[in-house]
């Protein structure tokens, strides 16, 4: 094998980072993604920086292990071929708006009469239930609804975003996990079934496992949001040149800490040794971290904290991820030659399976690269039982 998801086909009728990321994930574990796009292709493809139109990094960077076909689904004949392609599947996922799929007769109740083995995932804004269903969302309005942006720039004096794709990429991975857990329940009931993956309620869920703080106890203790995370002091320290990111967590690497930094004074203070008193004024203690660290350098702080082992760490910019010593050592960059974009770099796969590892089959297709291969491929396809129940 391959991977632990060869022999799972998936229909991918997805766009931009949440769906694709998701599709990619799967595809990275062994399953077949074919990717079917628009006649002008997945927007995130004119996303620059790009060698070629259509072929933007970061569409490079989502969609590998997948065959691309472009198909106008509003053409009776095009439909029909999409039709044919889930027959054949295992999963279908879509981050299309449920009103659109519904005009189009593509809907789980509509798609699963004759399909009853098919695992119909929706990745959504918003959850059908409630009145937001509909609505149009990306990441940003994700993050501004969700209270992360709230949460981020609240030390700023106003809401900031989060500096990646946070809602999409989380939302993908979640939605990956959702799609292995409805194959192995198939592999007991034999049926398939919907899932549906919001994006607000995920984000919500996600954000406030531990902002909810006061809030979670009727009545409130105190208004939500998790103090040690939200303490202005909170952030990579400066060093008398440059940054590091120092973490005592333990009332012991407190302790060891401060006494290794000549400040025997706080390392013996009882608020600093009970963790509870510490946590109620964690925003003091982090003050006073930042003051002792800005006295000795960025190398004498990595060297010391490492020594008497408390967490820290340099700051590392993304260029400095590249050449990083132990990512070289793990794999994790691998250089390709693409057929199009020629030599590329991309992230490698950073789970490991021992018996069933994932790989990259091929990386990410041109626009309507496979159609041919796709649509003169047999129907009928036999996928043997993983467990043998049926």
């Amino acid at each position: 094998m391959s991977g632990p998801l060869e022999g799972v086909r998936v229909i991918d009728l997805t766009t931009v980072g949440m769906g694709p990321y998701a599709t990619q994930t799967l595809g990275d574990m062994g399953a077949d993604i074919i990717k079917v796009e628009a006649l002008d292709g997945d927007p995130f493809r004119d996303v620059a920086p790009s060698r070629h139109p259509k072929m933007g990094a970061a569409f490079l960077n989502l969609n590998r292990n997948k065959r691309s076909i472009a198909l106008n689904l509003k053409l009776p004949e095009d439909k029909r071929a999409f039709l044919d392609l889930l027959d054949d599947a295992d999963v279908f996922v879509t981050n299309t708006r449920p009103q659109a799929l519904r005009k189009l007769g593509l809907d789980f109740e509509t798609m699963s009469t004759s399909r009853p083995r098919l695992i119909y995932c929706s990745l959504n804004g918003f959850s059908e239930r409630g009145p937001y269903a509909g609505k149009p969302a990306f990441d940003d309005i994700i993050q501004a609804m969700s209270g992360l942006a709230w949460l981020q720039g609240r030390n700023q004096g106003e809401p900031a975003y989060v500096n990646t794709i946070l809602a999409d990429k989380v939302a993908g991975l979640a939605a990956a996990g959702a799609i292995g857990m409805a194959l192995f329940e198939r592999e007991r009931s034999g049926l398939g079934q919907s899932v549906e993956v919001p994006m607000f309620e995920l984000m919500v869920s996600f954000t406030l496992i531990e902002h909810m703080a006061g809030a979670t106890f009727i009545p409130p203790t105190q208004a939500a949001g998790y103090d040690r995370v939200l303490s202005p002091h909170r952030k990579p320290y400066r060093t008398s040149d440059g940054f590091v990111s120092l973490l005592p967590y333990t009332s012991a690497h407190w302790q060891r800490f401060f006494e290794a930094a000549g400040r025997p004074e706080l390392a013996s203070d009882p608020e600093l040794i009970d963790p509870a008193a510490r946590s109620r004024t964690i925003d003091r203690w982090y003050q006073h971290l930042a003051q002792t660290v800005a006295l000795r350098t960025t190398a004498e702080w990595l060297q010391l904290a490492s020594s008497i082992d408390v967490p820290i760490a340099p700051v590392l910019s993304p260029d400095d991820l590249l050449a990083d010593p132990h990512l070289a050592a793990v794999g994790l960059f691998k250089r390709d030659d693409h057929p199009s974009e020629g030599s590329v770099v991309t992230t490698g796969i950073p789970i490991t399976f021992s018996r069933t590892p994932g790989d990259i089959r091929r990386l990410a297709p041109c626009l309507n690269e496979h159609r041919e291969e796709i649509l003169e491929e047999p129907r009928g396809r036999v996928v043997p039982a993983l467990s043998g129940r049926r």
